[in-house]
Order: structure tokens, then C-alpha cells, then sequence
């Protein structure tokens, strides 16, 4: 059962210099798709929103317009740009990898003179009849989603349309985005020891921001006043940083980004911010005193409190998703959506925790502790989100020689939730967050937290 205390947060240290994955990983990533894929080329499609995939094979990304990655015959890497990616591509420190311009993947209104059409840049490329190309959208439909008889890729329809021109028909196109972001042994599911080191970067540094915010938040101050203290730094975000309020007569959108509206006392308050790998938020009350919110509260910690203690490697997402959906409905609530996901350098990009779910836990997920409670009472807001890491030991060795200050941070935040916040984790479990489980249903009083008494 939990109980509000008074605890101090430590200074874990918010890291400045990221991690960075090294070449012979990213070649490493593109071996290992081509071959699974079994197909003449893999097309992996990215734009500015969907860029997850492009980034976790070649460290580049498109900032405005569309992208495509092309794996191909004798170890080609191939990135198909716009205007203004044509020279970004340089970033990438995969080797041997070649920049094509295909000026229709463009914004429109800028040049088309040099190379007009995608359909002969792929074409001069070397795609041609009789090839198979895999194809890798941004998700991918589950069987109950779609009756049709060729996969309904999720690419802009236009390009299936060339490639099918291109080698012969549709036949010979296929959907291998499972294989990249499949929930059991997705190609960007389970990652190593530098992407992790990565990931712990970002939330670390999320997380810090979330509680600069949540703590310097003060009645009298507009939304836009309180966002900022953000502190950002210009670090890649994974989502729209987020700040919310309201009160019984004023709706909380908890999506939404900070407005001019001015905080008042007991206000329900929300904010979150998300970077390449992790998402932390916290929400409350803009308040220093409300028994009745606390005891809310403290259900939903309870059911916090029952994630860490039943997730580990081996535990399928059934068995969490009904631990954690059992604990809830005994405090009279649920979860608005799976209490838990795969993060990366998407905010979200799958869930092995689904009712019925036998995909289990692996060595090297990343998982964003998202459970949001609901209902909670008219006017407030609650929630406390934040990423880990799950390694076996092999990989917690790894992680620790080669990262031995992000390992530091990591064991500093395990002994702190066991001794201060009373949850002794697994060792599997690899908390990422600055702030971790550290819950203060009031924003006014912010060093009195949940703990598991």
C-alpha cells in the first residue's frame, strides 16, 4: 500500500555528451535486414514524422520532406532524398553509403529541374522486372485490419505504384515492416548496449525537464510562463512537448501544447516531454493540499508499483497487461491505453502488453512505463510516466564497460527506488529516468511523493 513522504530527490547527474552508435552497428542493422528480408532490395520509406526506421538503419533522418532507404544487391545502401536532405545524408556514419536525389520527394514549389521523377531515379538505381522488394512502412496492419489481397502497405500510394511498375506487377512487392517493428523479435525491438546508453541520454534528459517544469509551476503563471522551464537544449524530440490545465470547469487536454491561460491554485495540471528514445510526464494538482486526490493517487501508484513487480524478461505482455489491469480496477480504475510500450526513436512503436498477448519480455526492450489512469476526478490530472531498460546479465555487463557513467546513473536510481521509494526491482530492470517512479500527486509540495509502505 502507498503513503505520501517526504523524499528528497538526488542529483543523478543529467548527461551532456550522447552516446553514439557506431558505424560497424549500423552496417551491422542493414546485414541483418536484407538477410532476414530475402528479397532483391528492403525499401524503407521515412518522412519528417515517420523517421524512426531510416534513423535505426543509417543515423539520418529527413527533417522536412521524405526519404527512402534502399538494401540491395552486393551490400548496397542507397538513401533517396529531396532538395533538402541531399546534403544532411552526410550525418550518417554508415559506410559506403550512396546519396540519390529524387526531386518528388520534395516539398512542392521548390526545383524539379535536376531529377523530376522517383519512378527513374529507382529506376537507374537498378530496380527492374523480375526483382522482389520488400517493403517497410511506418507501421503495419494487424489481420483483423485488413481483407485484402495484397498487403496494405502503410506508404504512400503513389510509390507501391511505381515500384509495382518497376519489377513487373504487385505480386512482387511484399510487407516486411513486422520484421523490423514486430513487439517479439522486431529488428529495432530488441536493441544493444550503445542504443540503450542512447535512449538513457534522452530520458534522462526528459526527465529533468519534466521536473523543471513541475516544480518551478506556480498559481498566477500563464501555461506558456511554466513550459518555460523546459530548460530545452535542442535535443530531437519524439513528440509535441506538452502542457496542459484546467479545472471543473475548464476540460483538460492533456495533448495539448502550453497555452496563454493563467494557473490557479487546485488546478489539474499535466506535462510531458518526449526525446529520441524516451518520454517522461508526470501530472497532479497545482495544489499543496487535497486528501482526496491523494487517495487516488495512491491507487494508481499501487498499480505502478505492480508493473515493476511483475515485468521482467520471460513475462509475457498478457501477464502484465492483466497484473497491472487487475490492480487498477481494484482502486476503481483502468488504463486509457496499454499500460506499457516499446519507446525509441519513435515515441511509441509497439506493445507486446495487449490482452492475450504471449509476446513476451526480452533482453534489450525498452519500455516506456505508460499507464494512464482513468477516470480521475473532474478538473485533475494524474499520471507518471518515464522509460526503462530491460538486460540479462550479459548485457547489463556490456552495458557497463562500455558505459560505465550511464551505468552509474542506472544503479544510483535502482538503489533509490529501493531504499526511498520502497520497490525493489529485478535486476533486469534498468530504470532511465531522473525522476524515477518519484510520483508527488501535488505540485506544491513537491517533495512529498508516493511510496510503497
Amino acid at each position: 500500500m502507498s503513503e505520501l513522504k517526504a523524499v528528497t530527490l538526488p542529483d543523478f547527474g543529467t548527461p551532456l555528451e550522447r552516446p553514439q552508435i557506431p558505424a560497424q552497428t549500423l552496417d551491422a542493422r542493414c546485414d541483418a535486414a536484407y538477410a532476414r528480408a530475402g528479397k532483391t532490395w528492403l525499401f524503407v520509406y521515412a518522412d519528417r514524422e515517420h523517421n524512426a526506421n531510416i534513423l535505426h538503419f543509417t543515423g539520418f533522418d529527413p527533417r522536412f520532406e521524405e526519404a527512402i532507404l534502399l538494401l540491395g544487391p552486393d551490400g548496397r545502401r542507397v538513401v533517396i532524398t529531396g532538395n533538402e536532405s541531399e546534403s544532411f545524408t552526410a550525418i550518417s556514419p554508415l559506410p559506403e553509403l550512396e546519396t540519390v536525389l529524387a526531386q518528388t520527394l520534395s516539398l512542392m514549389g521548390q526545383d524539379r529541374s535536376r531529377k523530376p521523377s522517383l519512378e527513374g531515379v529507382l529506376r537507374d538505381v537498378g530496380l527492374k522486372v523480375g526483382d522482389t522488394v520488400g517493403i517497410v512502412g511506418w507501421k503495419y496492419l494487424g489481420s483483423q485490419e485488413w481483407e485484402g489481397e495484397t498487403p496494405g502497405f502503410i506508404v504512400p500510394h503513389y510509390m507501391v505504384s511505381i515500384l509495382a511498375r518497376l519489377v513487373g506487377g504487385a505480386e512482387g512487392l511484399s510487407d516486411e515492416t513486422a520484421m523490423v517493428m514486430n513487439p517479439r523479435d522486431g529488428l529495432r525491438s530488441i536493441v544493444d548496449a550503445d542504443q540503450i546508453a542512447a535512449f538513457e541520454w534522452a530520458s534522462a534528459r526528459a526527465s529533468a525537464a519534466v521536473w523543471s517544469v513541475l516544480t518551478q509551476a506556480r498559481p498566477g503563471q500563464r501555461e506558456i510562463e511554466a513550459a518555460a522551464n523546459f530548460t530545452y537544449a535542442g535535443e530531437p524530440l519524439s513528440a509535441h512537448s506538452m502542457f496542459a490545465s484546467g479545472n471543473r470547469g475548464h476540460q483538460i487536454h492533456g495533448l495539448n501544447s502550453a497555452t496563454s491561460r493563467v494557473l490557479e491554485k487546485g488546478d489539474g495540471v499535466t506535462t510531458a516531454v518526449g526525446y529520441w528514445g524516451g518520454l517522461s510526464s508526470r501530472a497532479g494538482l497545482l495544489d499543496d493540499d487535497n486528501e482526496d486526490f491523494v487517495a487516488v493517487a495512491g491507487r494508481y501508484f499501487d498499480a505502478l508499483v505492480k508493473w515493476y513487480d511483475t515485468a521482467d524478461i520471460g513475462v509475457t505482455g498478457g501477464a502484465l497487461y492483466d497484473a497491472v489491469t487487475e490492480r487498477l480496477a481494484q482502486g476503481g480504475l483502468k488504463s486509457a491505453l496499454n499500460p506499457g510500450h516499446l519507446v525509441s526513436y519513435d515515441e511509441w512503436s509497439h506493445s507486446p502488453v495487449r490482452p492475450g498477448s504471449t509476446d513476451a519480455i526480452s533482453s534489450g526492450m525498452v519500455f516506456q512505463v505508460d499507464v494512464i489512469p482513468t477516470p480521475t476526478p473532474v478538473g485533475t490530472a494524474l499520471n507518471c510516466e518515464d522509460a526503462v531498460a530491460f538486460a540479462d546479465s550479459k548485457l547489463r555487463d556490456e552495458l557497463a564497460a562500455k558505459h560505465p557513467k550511464t551505468w552509474e546513473r542506472i544503479a544510483k536510481r535502482r538503489a533509490f527506488m529501493r531504499d526511498e521509494i520502497g520497490v525493489s526491482l529485478k535486476e533486469s530492470i534498468l530504470p532511465l529516468s531522473n525522476i524515477p517512479l518519484y510520483l508527488p500527486p501535488l505540485w506544491l509540495a513537491a517533495d512529498r511523493v508516493l511510496v510503497n509502505s
